[in-house]
C-alpha cells in the first residue's frame, strides 16, 4: 500500500491543502520512524508506522479550517473519526484506528461527553505502541508552521489548556520514547 495513492483519492495534487497535508504527514512519519529506530527492543512495525503516520490526518478536508485551506462542514476536531471512516472504506481498519485515536493525546468517552464535543461518544485513545508513537510525534508539528518542530514546552503549554491529564500522558510518552 502506498499512502500517497490513497491521499490522492481525496485531495487534488496541485492544491495547497494537499501540499500542507503531505508536508505535515512526512514530518510526523519521519519523527515517528526516527524514534522507532531508537527502540529496537519495542519491535515496532515500522512499515505500518510510516503508512499510518502518512494517513493520520486524511480526514481534514471534510472540516472547516480555512487557515489551512479546509472548507468542509465539520468542526476540525472531527477530522480523526472522519478520516477513520474513510480508511475503513478503503479496507484499512488498523490505519483507521490511528486516525480516530490521535487527536490531542486521545479522547476518552468521559472527556467527550463532559466537553460536549461533536464526535461519537466512545473512547478514542491510542492503545498500541505504534498508535501512541504516532500520536506523540504528531504533537511536534502543526499544519500552519510546516517543518518547524515545536518545543516540548510549547506542546505542554498547549495541552495544559485541556487539564493536567493530557500533559501527564505526553510526559509519560516523552519518557518512554525520548527519555
Amino acid at each position: 500500500m502506498v499512502p500517497v495513492d490513497i491521499i490522492r483519492k481525496f485531495y487534488h495534487e496541485k492544491s495547497d491543502l494537499y501540499k500542507i497535508l503531505l508536508e505535515h504527514s512526512f514530518s510526523v512519519a519521519d519523527k515517528s520512524l526516527y524514534i522507532a529506530q531508537m527502540h529496537p527492543e519495542m519491535d515496532l512495525d515500522k512499515a505500518f508506522i510510516f503508512e499510518a503516520a502518512m494517513l493520520h490526518d486524511i480526514g481534514i478536508f471534510k472540516t472547516d479550517a480555512p487557515d489551512i485551506y479546509c472548507h468542509g462542514t465539520f468542526p476540525y476536531i472531527c477530522h480523526g473519526f472522519l478520516g477513520s471512516d474513510l480508511l475503513k472504506e478503503e479496507g484499512l481498519p488498523r490505519h483507521a484506528l490511528v486516525c480516530e485515536r490521535h487527536t490531542g493525546v486521545g479522547l476518552s468517552k468521559a472527556y467527550i461527553i463532559k466537553n460536549n464535543l461533536p464526535v461519537p461518544h466512545r473512547d478514542m485513545l491510542p492503545e498500541t505502541p505504534e498508535e501512541q508513537l504516532i500520536c506523540f510525534a504528531d504533537k511536534f508539528f502543526s499544519k500552519t508552521h510546516l517543518k518547524r518542530e515545536k518545543s516540548v514546552e510549547k506542546i505542554r503549554k498547549s495541552l495544559s489548556k485541556h487539564g493536567d491529564e493530557p500533559v501527564k500522558k505526553f510526559d509519560m510518552w516523552y519518557k518512554i520514547f525520548l527519555g
